[in-house]
């Protein structure tokens, strides 16, 4: 018998893997906080299994190295990794890695510990929410308008509302696993 999954979650391995393991799962790693937030603006007009399957691509070109080390990435570099077909050739997207890397360190120069700062948006409480069909879920919340907000104020790229809602689903911040979903 196999487990009943929310009904986004298609019968590709990679997306049984990322529903299975790591949706809705409470995480507070500072780089994987960080790939995720670059991860959903890289999504922006595109489906999530597009990003998911360019995932490692983009880990061998950012997300594998430091922040310290994506922020130093030059106009130059960007336009290189623009002609990898294993990204997604938008420069816009891939300088706002960039460009969120620099405002992350410049908030931590603010002596702001990015993770905690992320997860006090939820009082540092996952927030589990009534999902009896993922097509009643909200695109975005309060929280994610405020998060978004507060995140372009301090220089961030690619961080509109709805694309932080999904960002907090994906880490784990919100749980909006469906009611019958076994990974709830």
């Amino acid at each position: 018998m196999t487990n009943k999954r929310c009904g986004w979650c298609s019968d590709d391995p990679i997306y049984i893997a990322y529903h299975d393991h790591e949706w809705g799962k409470p995480n507070r790693n500072e780089q994987h906080l960080f790939e995720m937030l670059c991860l959903e603006g890289q999504q922006a007009g595109l489906s999530w299994i597009t990003v998911l399957k360019k995932r490692e691509c983009y880990r061998e070109h950012f997300f594998n190295h430091s922040i310290q080390h994506i922020a130093d990435f030059t106009d130059e570099d960007l336009a290189e990794k623009c002609k990898d077909a294993g990204l997604i050739r938008h420069i816009g997207k891939l300088k706002a890695i960039r460009d969120n890397a620099i405002a992350w360190q410049n908030m931590q120069s603010q002596g702001i510990d990015m993770v905690n700062w992320l997860w006090d948006f939820v009082e540092q409480t996952v927030q589990v929410n009534a999902v009896p069909d993922y097509k009643l879920a909200p695109a975005q919340t309060e929280v994610s308008l405020k998060l978004s907000k507060t995140l372009k104020k301090n220089g961030f790229k690619f961080v509109g509302p709805t694309t932080i809602y999904a960002f907090m689903q994906a880490v784990g911040m919100v749980n909006d696993h469906e009611n019958h979903c076994a990974f709830r």
